[in-house]
């Protein structure tokens, strides 16, 4: 049987995790553009999978009686590979106004 503290504590954070889902969600909806669409859904879905990763770390290594760490792994490679993605669906939808027309902030030219 687990122990109490380790219930608890895996409750709390799977649910701290689904309020930060719902934050995102809500944020999604009621942001304007594409550009203030982006930073909800990013934002709260690292921070609910570091829940859902210490969750996970908490239980199984209760569960087996050693520190079990492999959890991390997910929550890194999301915190590697978000903001790439971000930055690259950003300059493709900015990309996609100049070709438009829309009136956008100039390009920034390495070259002086």
């Amino acid at each position: 049987m687990m122990p109490l503290w380790v219930e608890v504590s895996v409750a709390v954070l799977l649910v701290l995790s689904s309020v930060f889902a719902l934050i995102g969600a809500i944020g999604l909806l009621r942001m304007k553009d594409f550009f203030q669409r982006m930073h909800p859904p990013a934002l709260a879905s690292t921070l609910g999978a570091w829940c859902v990763a210490l969750a996970s770390i908490i239980y199984f290594s209760v569960l087996k009686s050693a520190p079990v760490l492999h959890g991390w792994l997910i929550p890194i490679l999301l915190a590697i590979t978000v903001p790439v993605t971000t930055l690259l669906l950003a300059r493709t939808a900015l990309f996609r106004k100049r070709m438009a027309g829309d009136d956008v902030p100039a390009e920034v030219s390495s070259r002086r």
